[in-house]
């Protein structure tokens, strides 16, 4: 059996490319042509490509220096990856792209950006200065077969904010904020602090606080006591930065693959952690809601967009005094934005940051602006009104069809001890024929420690020669080790997929365990080697059917 298998099948994916190409081509039809007449993308954000609506589910991993930015990708990954450095100090000094790739391979970023198939191709407006410090890491991991992650350099400190990075930072931060799904903010339970840098970087992300998930990160270190008061000064200055009604989801975890420390919130951290998993593993199955909700916040930001430019050259005067006129409604802008809202009942909520607005119009010839074209509007409207309500009834016919559609391997984020998790293990080894008796002649290298592991067996009073799912996870987690690791152990041991561990399988649960626990990556496959000599027969089979 395929790991590829377990992802998703050609009759789900084609369920979400349906309203892709839905989307694609009423962006295309509809609010492109607008975005053009008015020059929109003059003052905001560059056309969407076909890559926009083609790419995976992102995931944007963004946080001060040392809060645990890579060691969390890692997590999810379960693996290092090209160029991953962590360190107590700023270890990482630029934009990462982490896709998937049949081989390792990191692409600078000025090849990147040309590339028509990658969703980066605007990044050149950034210049030299941004490429230079980007790069795409391309990795055959399964998890990135449904979703990319971008890893950002660490925002500075008070202490550092004097250095500067030579491009503009909160810019690029606010660019993949409007085109990825999940910003993961990560804070350090140890060192809470808000710099300038910190500050301006929450203003890149104003609009776009429903993809915001905090996290306040490395808490088995801190006790309850401490916890709860940095819980609530992150609360507080939080509520402070983004000024909102509805309270920022904070998460509260230890993303990291060694030992937890034991604590009196140990069980806290544990479904914090799943909580978040689970959000992250949704991603793909909800990439076509998240398509369709940002193309109607772009077309209400256009129409909004184009009622501004029309009004603008409609009050400039044909001959005399247009500079002095020009600035006049610049300085009145936000009373422009009334009267607009009044006339054309634009909701306040779709307009543009006045300042910024201001700022950008001080640089353009209103002379060759254009008047409100009813037809252009009319199109506008009736792709918010008719042609939007149909893509949501499409959705809503397929909410039926939700559990099939593809996620981020399940098993690999929240595997539980559940036997229905286990009809379909993607880890078994692929053993062709020619190599099954080499198998069957290879020393088993758990045998030699196996006294040992079987007195721990059978102290956990097995029934009919196997221990239940429910004692082998008691025994488990006293390793404190995370639980989509155990999970993943469990996975490895299970053999013949039974929910239940015999002597052989607990031998060799425990062997991996004791692995992990002096510091190795686990094997995404069982290698043959590992595979107890009563079992390899049946395995084998098993791949074969």
């Amino acid at each position: 059996m395929s790991i590829r298998r377990f992802w998703s099948s050609p009759k789900t994916l084609g369920d979400v490319n349906v309203v892709t190409e839905e989307l694609k081509k009423f962006y295309y039809k509809r609010l492109l042509p607008i975005e053009k007449h008015y020059s929109f993308h003059h003052f905001h954000s560059p056309s969407w490509e076909d890559a926009d609506f083609d790419n995976k589910p992102m995931v944007l991993v963004m946080g001060q220096y040392s809060t645990g930015k890579t060691t969390f990708i890692r997590y999810l990954l379960e693996e290092d990856f090209p160029g991953s450095r962590v360190g107590p100090e700023p270890t990482t000094d630029c934009f990462t792209a982490l896709m998937y790739g049949e081989e390792e391979q990191v692409i600078p970023g000025n090849a990147i950006t040309v590339d028509p198939k990658k969703p980066f191709r605007n990044l050149d407006l950034f210049g030299n200065s941004f490429l230079n410090r980007f790069q795409c890491v391309q990795t055959p991991n399964p998890v990135l077969e449904n979703i990319s992650i971008i890893d950002t350099p660490g925002i500075l400190t008070a202490a550092k904010r004097k250095f500067s990075r030579g491009y503009d930072f909160q810019a690029v931060l606010r660019w993949f904020a409007e085109r990825v799904d999940r910003i993961i903010l990560l804070f350090d339970a140890h060192k809470l602090e808000f710099s300038d840098e910190l500050t301006r970087a929450f203003g890149a992300l104003y609009g776009y606080e429903d993809k915001l998930r905090v996290v306040l990160n490395k808490a088995d270190r801190v006790d309850s006591q401490q916890l709860m008061r940095v819980y609530g000064a992150l609360m507080w200055s939080l509520g402070k930065v983004f000024r909102t009604p509805e309270i920022l989801r904070v998460y509260i975890g230890s993303f990291w693959s060694e030992p937890r420390q034991r604590c009196d919130h140990y069980e806290l951290i544990e479904l914090e952690e799943e909580d978040l998993l689970t959000d992250i593993r949704n991603l793909p199955r909800n990439a076509a809601v998240r398509k369709l909700n940002d193309l109607v916040k772009r077309a209400r930001f256009v129409r909004a967009h184009a009622h501004i430019i029309s009004y603008l050259k409609q009050a400039m005067p044909t001959i005399f005094c247009k500079e002095r006129k020009k600035h006049s409604l610049i300085y009145e802008l936000p009373v422009i934005f009334t009267k607009i809202q009044q006339q054309h009942r634009v909701p306040a909520g779709d307009f543009p940051d006045c300042t910024k607005m201001q700022e950008k119009l001080l640089g353009q010839d209103f002379s060759k602006f254009k008047s409100l074209k009813p037809s252009l509007m009319r199109s506008l409207d009736k792709l918010l009104t008719i042609d939007i309500a149909g893509l949501v009834m499409l959705l809503q016919q397929q909410e039926q069809k939700k559990k099939s559609l593809p996620a981020v391997l399940d098993g690999e984020f929240l595997g539980t001890f559940r036997r229905e998790q286990f009809s379909g293990d993607p880890f078994k080894e692929m053993l062709k024929d020619d190599e099954i008796s080499e198998a069957d002649s290879d020393e088993w290298v758990v045998e030699k420690y196996k006294p040992k592991y079987d007195e721990i067996f059978y102290n956990l009073s097995p029934h009919a020669g196997k221990l239940s799912g429910t004692k082998v996870k008691r025994w488990m987690t006293t390793t404190h080790l995370p639980n989509s690791v155990l999970a993943h152990i469990w996975r490895l041991s299970d053999i013949d997929r039974d929910g239940m561990l015999d002597n052989e399988e607990f031998a060799l649960a425990v062997h991996l365990i004791e692995g992990k626990l002096d510091g190795h990556w686990l094997p995404r496959e069982l290698p043959s080697h590992l595979v107890p000599p009563s079992k390899r027969l049946s395995t084998s089979s098993d791949t074969t059917v």
